[in-house]
Formats: structure tokens, C-alpha cells, sequence
């Protein structure tokens, strides 16, 4: 699974040719999500309070990335790299 991004511990990755809806994984320790890029809600697993505040902030800045790299990934291509969190 590529990794997009890596940021105060958290981890985003994205599968290729993954299930809709089109969504990311944010790993963080022992914690994962799948979070939904258009609506960035958590489909799936949880976060402490604040990674999943940081994961919604970092995903509402790079919506657009986000869903150019899951078309890249649904057509097995990488994903590519997505700026970090500051």
C-alpha cells in the first residue's frame, strides 16, 4: 500500500485498486481509519481525538490531491506524494 504522506506520527496511505467509496487510510500507532475524501468522514476504524482532527485538517487542504491520486491508484499507477501537515 503507497504511502502519500507522513506527518506527527500519522501515516496516509491509499491501495491500488481499492473499493469505493474513494477514501484513505490514516494509520496512527496501533489506530487506523478509512476517511472518505468527498465528505471526509471516518467510514471505518477510529482515531484519538486529535490525530483524526489533524488527518480531517491535512485531508480538507489536499482534497483535490487526494482524489487525483486515488484515480491514479484505481489504474494501478502511484498514487504519488502529498505535502505534509505544518
Amino acid at each position: 500500500m503507497p504511502e502519500l504522506c507522513r506527518f506527527y506520527g500519522i501515516v496516509i496511505r491509499m491501495y491500488f485498486s481499492d473499493h469505493g467509496p474513494a477514501h484513505f487510510h490514516a494509520l496512527y500507532g496501533e489506530q487506523e481509519a478509512l476517511v472518505e475524501i468527498d465528505s471526509l468522514t471516518v467510514l471505518q476504524g477510529r482515531l484519538s481525538p486529535r490525530a483524526k482532527s489533524l488527518v480531517l485538517e491535512w485531508a480538507s487542504l489536499h482534497q483535490t490531491e487526494l482524489r487525483a491520486a486515488w484515480k491514479r491508484a484505481s489504474r494501478l499507477e502511484a498514487p504519488g506524494k502529498i505535502a505534509p501537515l505544518e
